[in-house]
């Protein structure tokens, strides 16, 4: 659930939950408050609506007080009469007022406290039975029912029920005070526990991520940011996580490239300073006067030569890896045919690796051409890297190279295949990284530089290709140079 969506009900959840409960707050609170009122009303409370029972109790008693003022009106100055009138209505918390003319005949007992009831107050006669208000020693009288009749004297008489509403004053004001209570309470209760849910449901992922930050500033990188929820900060933790991933192996990389560095510095020095020490020994020999016949000296400056063109060699491969290296060896891209370009290479090498003893061979190559993107140049020095390693890890006079063409996938495939010593298990994944030899001795005369596979493998990366070897130990190695084709050639072959 996204942040905002959580927001949003959230904010209706504290619209909504307030309301609810404060209406079910209301429904106790009446209920608790009509529980208390029934002490005022002595009426029977096991059937029916209690305040209906009240509201029927005061009709029948005021039917019977206008029956009453009908037949016989004289009866209303009688006090047995009018007490027992005022008991039934005290039974419903109301009492009674008989006023004749302008004078009060009987008031409730309750009433007479402090002070008369002031007649003037009273509705005039003949004022209808709607119910009217005053005010009585600070109590607050309603008047529920007004009959007006004649007495025998044909004098003006009516009769009041009030009902005392102080007593439902003082119940509606702990009422009102409760309710507003309730509200206050729960909507402070509600906004503050759904505030904590919502903010704890941001706020401690962004700690996490605090804490995570202040790692990282500390330069420590092993740890994991968890991510707990799939909102906008959850994503934010993803990313968070990914750049610490990032972070990390980018270190691990730079320690690697530090490394690397170190051991290429190492294996430098050490390839160039083992001929120059042959160099230096040559040379003091011969001007110690080692050098006493002229075949000993040819002998020495054929050496001195040798070494010279080795150490060469080695800074010129040195030179183009780093180049390679860095991305500033300009390529001369062209579609080449690459059946026909490799039956070109095999010809030009014949020659010299006849001399050296070496058997090159061309298998059978496709029938259809196989057009590639390539710099020819820089594609020879891959086959003649290859070949040329194939050639120093000899291991028979009987020594042959093979190559193939195949379209594999969409890919032109050549494979240079030889029958030499082979490359144990352990040694063939790392047969591609610079300086490395699978002859620990570092022996210059079979190891070469180092560099040779190491500048095919980017030679052919950077013509969007792939180069990879499997052998067995003992029976020869398979070097394989996969090139994507054309797209003119995948259409012909599509067509």
């Amino acid at each position: 659930m996204s942040i905002r969506l959580r927001l949003v009900l959230s904010y209706i959840a504290m619209l909504l939950v307030p309301l609810v409960l404060s209406g079910l707050a209301v429904i106790l609170i009446s209920i608790a408050t009509l529980g208390s009122m029934k002490s005022l009303f002595q009426v029977d409370y096991t059937h029916g609506n209690p305040i209906k029972r009240v509201i029927d109790q005061e009709a029948e008693i005021n039917a019977y007080i206008k029956a009453e003022s009908d037949v016989e009106p004289d009866q209303f100055m009688s006090e047995p009469f009018l007490n027992e009138l005022n008991e039934r209505l005290h039974k419903i918390n109301m009492g009674l007022i008989v006023r004749k003319e302008n004078a009060l005949l009987f008031v409730s007992p309750y009433l007479k406290q402090g002070q008369e009831v002031d007649a003037a107050k009273l509705p005039t006669f003949g004022g209808g039975s709607s119910s009217s208000h005053f005010d009585h020693n600070q109590s607050s009288l309603w008047i529920t029912r007004q009959q007006d009749f004649l007495f025998g004297d044909k004098s003006k008489g009516s009769v009041f029920i009030f009902l005392d509403g102080t007593t439902f004053q003082k119940y509606l004001h702990r009422f009102s005070k409760s309710v507003i209570f309730a509200f206050i309470t729960i909507l402070v209760l509600t906004n503050g526990v759904l505030t904590y849910l919502v903010s704890r449901s941001i706020i401690r992922p962004l700690k996490a991520l605090k804490q995570a930050a202040e790692q990282i500033k500390d330069g420590n990188l092993d740890f994991q940011v968890k991510t707990a929820s799939c909102d906008e900060i959850g994503e934010l933790s993803k990313a968070f996580e990914e750049m610490r991933r990032q972070l990390k192996r980018s270190v691990e990389m730079q320690l690697q490239y530090e490394e690397n560095r170190k051991e290429l510095i190492s294996n430098i020095s050490h390839d160039l300073k083992t001929p120059v020490t042959a160099i230096k020994g040559y040379v003091e020999g011969i001007m110690d006067g080692v050098t006493n016949s002229p075949d000993k000296l040819d002998r020495y400056v054929r050496t001195i030569y040798h070494k010279a063109v080795d150490m060469d060699r080695l800074i010129d491969e040195l030179f183009l890896f780093s180049k390679l290296d860095l991305g500033k060896v300009p390529f001369q891209f062209e579609t080449v045919d690459i059946r026909g370009y490799v039956q070109d290479c095999v010809q030009e090498l014949q020659f010299d690796m006849e001399k050296k003893g070496v058997r090159l061979v061309l298998s059978d190559l496709p029938e259809a051409p196989l057009l590639i993107t390539a710099d020819r140049e820089k594609l020879k020095r891959v086959f003649l890297n290859v070949i040329e390693n194939a050639v120093k890890y000899r291991s028979m006079a009987d020594c042959f190279i093979r190559l193939q063409v195949q379209d594999i996938d969409g890919s032109a495939v050549i494979q240079i295949e030889d029958n030499g010593q082979g490359i144990s298990e352990e040694a063939l994944p790392y047969i591609f990284d610079r300086f490395y030899r699978a002859d620990p001795s570092r022996n210059t005369s079979t190891g070469g530089s180092g560099l040779g596979l190491a500048i095919a493998k980017q030679i052919m990366e950077e013509h969007g290709g792939a180069i990879w070897a499997s052998s067995r130990l003992g029976e020869g190695t398979i070097v394989f140079m996969a090139l994507p084709l054309t797209k003119q050639e995948q259409g012909g072959q599509g067509e």
